[in-house]
């Protein structure tokens, strides 16, 4: 005889013993089930970062294998919402996500809401008395918030910092010699500056307020407040749970399990419900579909290409300490895929990138419009940032969806070097050089621009300023004096960037989806299948030329170099399309 003994005392419905007392019992309860299967409650922990693009090679997929894809969130949260054996949702919430990704998260979160299904956020503390401003606002996508009684809400509104090197260059004895287009551009003040410029804080400050209006909307709407009182609620904050709950900003204080116990009372038919996470969650219809995918593979689709971090030449891969890198050849092959395809009526190109190298942003700007000229629209959808080369390489697309607290435009250029003489006498460190041309020591670390080869340097960054400029103004439909005014360098949220022009419409994945159909006359829910899709055989061999499907399977290296290092300094290594390292809290 076996037995399964459960309590939890002082929880109702969850106060009793059950006992199974023998294993033909349980047979006879799994029987049932099957017949008459509880309702299913979905999970989400939107306190772990999800994955906005699946990794293609064996090795990062391998690493990433516990992460949950976001598409998987947003499209299973779409299937699950009319799915009537779904009852509901109830997700874990806090962490600081970024303000574009709580955006993307809460569409899908009241999209389900709308079919009369419950949504319910449950959190431990909103920020441990610090910051919890973005998981909060996600929170307020729900029907019900629950805080832990010992929980906080670190509602402490929006910030936006930026370091600044230049003093600490000068003890050292390094030299920063850059400079920029225009005086947004504000990659260059980390080493050049000592403090915010009159440009700079104008910028920031723009950013800040755009995403606070925002993130005071968000709440107001979602919990039925006035903006004003959100706003004198953030002045009043960090509030404490009990604080948090008077002011009406969550509905219930108590700890996890008295929130699934309350779920299951509400939506199990005997206090009896089947939990299972989102990112596992498939609908029954998906395997007819697959199987009749596989059987029609030249059905109509929609090809969805990612582009994903730090801009470079070569191929994509995973690099230290900036994350994923964007490679031209990775992302150039795999728009080359998808326009050959005879199945592939439209492309999404999904950008999320804070720029890097201008050439490597060149050769991708000139796939997309090849795309075009093929005849298959692109539609890019911006993730949480997508600005300097980020934007370049969307700016040519049939239409451009982001977010609103997305980090875009940047349309500037930086370059230059650091010269390190001082600090190399400083350490006693001896350095000769031998040489053979004018100019062959330009770039080095080791000596200053002459005055032709600074110069030089100008010439060069008005030239790719110019082709920017040009190329945002034919791809938006703007005249170049109209780009200029938005550019130099300047950085957006998308809320702002829509206003000017620069981006047509608010919206995640699935709109830009939804465009893409409407731009290619196709059905609306064509499927939206990621491109090129190649087999683990297919990764491990060596393409059989640039235009082999294969080609576009990076195989990602869990290594970097300093050019690595250099993108987050802002030196030269990191291209002359970077924005600078901005993140709003």
């Amino acid at each position: 005889m076996g037995s399964n003994l459960q309590a939890c005392p002082g929880i109702p419905g969850r106060d009793r013993v059950t006992v199974m007392a023998t294993p033909l019992a349980a047979a006879r309860s799994r029987v049932h089930d099957v017949r008459h299967p509880a309702p299913l409650l979905l999970e989400l922990d939107l306190t772990a970062d999800l994955l906005d693009d699946v990794p293609s090679d064996p090795l990062s997929a391998l690493q990433a294998r516990r992460r949950t894809p976001l598409r998987a969130v947003l499209d299973n949260l779409h299937d699950a919402a009319d799915d009537p054996r779904v009852a509901g949702v109830v997700a874990r919430v806090g962490g600081r996500p970024s303000l574009a990704r709580v955006q993307e998260l809460a569409d899908a979160v009241r999209e389900f809401r709308r079919h009369g299904k419950p949504a319910v956020a449950w959190a431990e503390t909103f920020g441990e008395f610090g910051p919890g401003t973005s998981g909060y606002v996600l929170a307020t996508a729900f029907d019900e918030i629950w805080l832990q009684p010992s929980g906080d809400v670190g509602l402490l509104g929006v910030a936006a910092g930026a370091w600044f090197l230049r003093e600490a260059l000068d003890r050292a004895g390094v030299e920063p010699q850059l400079d920029r287009r225009y005086e947004y551009k504000n990659a260059a003040d980390l080493l050049l500056s000592r403090e915010f410029r009159a440009a700079h804080r104008e910028a920031t400050a723009r950013l800040a307020a755009s995403a606070f209006e925002q993130v005071v909307a968000a709440i107001a709407t979602g919990r039925g407040l006035a903006a004003a009182d959100v706003r004198s609620l953030v002045d009043r904050a960090p509030l404490m749970a009990q604080e948090a709950l008077d002011a009406g900003l969550v509905d219930r204080l108590g700890y996890r399990d008295e929130v699934y116990a309350d779920l299951r009372r509400r939506l199990g038919h005997d206090g009896t419900v089947r939990l299972l996470y989102v990112g596992r969650y498939e609908r029954r219809h998906r395997l007819p579909e697959r199987v009749a995918g596989a059987v029609h593979r030249d059905r109509p689709v929609v090809a969805l290409v990612h582009g994903s971090g730090a801009i470079r030449q070569g191929r994509s891969g995973r690099s230290f300490p900036t994350g994923a890198a964007m490679g031209s050849e990775t992302v150039a092959a795999a728009l080359r895929a998808a326009t050959a395809a005879g199945p592939v009526k439209a492309i999404v190109f999904r950008v999320n990138s804070p720029g890097g190298s201008y050439v490597a942003s060149d050769t991708i700007w000139r796939e997309v419009a090849c795309a075009r000229e093929a005849g298959k629209p692109v539609v890019v959808s911006m993730g949480d940032v997508a600005g300097s080369g980020g934007y370049f390489v969307a700016c040519g697309a049939d239409a451009i969806v982001a977010q609103p607290g997305t980090l875009t435009g940047s349309i500037g250029v930086v370059g230059g070097k650091a010269v390190l003489t001082g600090l190399r006498e400083r350490l006693g460190i001896g350095h000769g050089t031998v040489t053979e041309g004018r100019h062959a020591l330009m770039f080095s670390a080791q000596q200053e621009f002459s005055a032709e080869e600074w110069q030089r340097l100008q010439d060069w960054l008005d030239r790719v300023y110019d082709d920017f400029t040009a190329k945002v103004a034919a791809g938006r439909g703007m005249s170049r004096e109209q780009v200029h005014e938005v550019a130099r360098g300047r950085v957006w949220t998308g809320a702002d960037a829509r206003e000017r022009g620069l981006v047509d419409e608010l919206g995640g994945l699935h709109r830009a989806a939804e465009i893409a159909c409407e731009r290619a006359d196709l059905p609306a829910g064509t499927e939206l299948r990621r491109y090129p899709s190649v087999g683990l055989p297919a990764r491990l061999r060596r393409p059989r030329s640039s235009e082999d499907p294969a080609a576009a399977a990076a195989m990602h290296l869990p290594w970097g170099s300093f050019t690595d290092l250099a993108t987050v300094l802002g030196l030269p290594a990191a291209g002359p399309l970077t924005m600078p390292g901005l993140r709003l809290t």
